[in-house]
């Protein structure tokens, strides 16, 4: 009797092998998006549990908001996306951070 596991992978063809390798990869992606929708209500929970103290909280509750914006069918129009890049370049350098701080 032999005490190894079997590697059925091995023993299927390329397409059923290419199936199994789609659902889990599909799998790890659904948790992931889960994952980031837990992570993203956290930070939603946080920006609303305090009002801003200062104009810097402020601008990353809008940058927040704006980025959300940008990925949305109805910020896809060039002259939008030119505008969402205006006023996030306004934020940063109104709120006192660079582009390249790590804060950002």
């Amino acid at each position: 009797m032999n005490d190894e596991p079997i590697e059925l992978d091995e023993h299927r063809g390329m397409a059923a092998q290419r199936a199994t390798d789609i659902r889990r990869r599909s799998g790890k992606v659904a948790a992931d998006q889960a994952e980031l929708r837990r992570r993203q209500e956290e930070l939603e929970h946080f920006l609303l549990a305090a009002p801003s103290a200062t104009w810097a909280e402020a601008a990353e509750k809008a940058r927040y908001l704006i980025t959300l914006f940008a990925e949305t069918q109805g910020a896809q129009d060039q002259r939008r996306q030119k505008l969402i890049a205006s006023v996030l370049d306004d934020l940063e350098r109104l709120s006192g951070k660079s582009a390249t701080s790590p804060d950002s």
